[in-house]
């Protein structure tokens, strides 16, 4: 039987431990201060951001998808850049370009807003492919390239990418590998009724994110990120993720299951997860708590079902079998 909570006194004392853990809430409470959004969402993001990772955020116009990004942004205090994807927009006006220099006579790259730790790519679903395809490898490798050059990014590098539903007039779909790229996706739904309502009434909203103060330094997330891989997946942990990998591959409603690279992003941000409850070893908790946001948006279903639904179903019956 695997262990299925955290066993009392298992938090160590250790200074990464406190970081991590005080990290966590003090994120919480600053987005909470701005907009109000689903534990789960915040939960989402923060593993992205403290793993290195890259998160989409989804939902109709309207509902508080960039403000969430630059309030994350505010709260660490590291370089911010944002970018307004059009479909006009070209390779070059997001990576950067040489400029000629007369007095100097010489061409210099200047870069473009790409060059920054957190990079807010703001309604990214309505630019071209050509454009899009500039950003994969800048999130996977953290480098771009210009003129026959390979240039580094800052680090850490994250993107927080905002994506209106495709159906909207002037949207083109992602494709399946830019959408892998992104470790978490969320989705943002309208919100609950006394809380809109409070809206109406003129607390909260986007004046108070210039109030933000920063939680955690540029050094402190490295730090964090350099401590992610280092928390322990037991052998036990590892059988638990390839039952549910496994069970996507062959379930009747599931066209493409989960890969392998999918998988290793999972435990990955399992990692992150444990971290930031402090504790160095992954529960299947953990995994449970991410598996919708890691792995839906890298299965093809049918049926019109979302992958984050089905994989849902794969879980239950994954719990049948423990």
């Amino acid at each position: 039987m695997l262990p299925q909570t955290r066993p009392k006194g298992a938090r160590p004392s250790s200074p990464i431990g406190a970081l991590a853990g005080d990290t966590a809430d003090r994120l919480r409470a600053g987005l909470q201060r701005v907009v109000h959004v689903p534990d789960e969402v915040v939960e989402a993001l923060t593993v992205a951001l403290v793993s290195g990772g890259h998160a989409l955020i989804e939902g109709i116009p309207g509902t508080g998808k960039t403000m969430l990004s630059r309030a994350l942004a505010r709260l660490v205090d590291c370089s911010f850049k944002r970018i307004q994807f059009t479909n006009d927009l070209m390779p070059s006006d997001v990576v950067g370009g040489s400029v000629w220099r007369p007095s100097q006579e010489r061409f210099d790259f200047v870069p473009g807003p790409l060059f920054a730790n957190l990079v807010l790519a703001d309604e990214i679903n309505r630019t071209s492919s050509r454009t899009l395809s500039c950003l994969l490898e800048a999130m996977e490798e953290g480098t771009v390239s210009a003129d026959g050059e390979t240039i580094p990014l800052g680090a850490p590098f994250t993107i927080f990418a905002t994506r209106n539903p495709i159906e909207f007039h002037g949207t083109f779909p992602i494709p399946e590998a830019a959408l892998d790229r992104f470790l978490v996706h969320v989705e943002l739904d309208y919100p609950e009724a006394h809380l809109e309502k409070e809206l109406y009434q003129g607390r909260g909203g986007d004046g108070t994110i210039d109030e933000l103060e920063p939680v955690l330094s540029r050094e402190e997330l490295l730090m964090l990120i350099s401590a992610v891989p280092s928390v322990h997946v037991s052998a036990e942990v590892a059988e638990y993720a390839y039952r549910v990998v496994s069970a996507t591959r062959a379930h009747p409603e599931i066209e493409l299951g989960v890969s392998p690279r999918a998988a290793v992003a999972w435990t990955n941000a399992g990692r992150a997860r444990a971290l930031l409850d402090g504790r160095d070893y992954v529960l299947p908790d953990d995994l449970k708590a991410l598996a919708g946001v890691v792995l839906g948006h890298r299965i093809a279903t049918s049926g019109g079902i979302k992958g984050s639904e089905r994989i849902a179903e794969v879980l239950e019956g994954a719990e049948v079998e423990l």
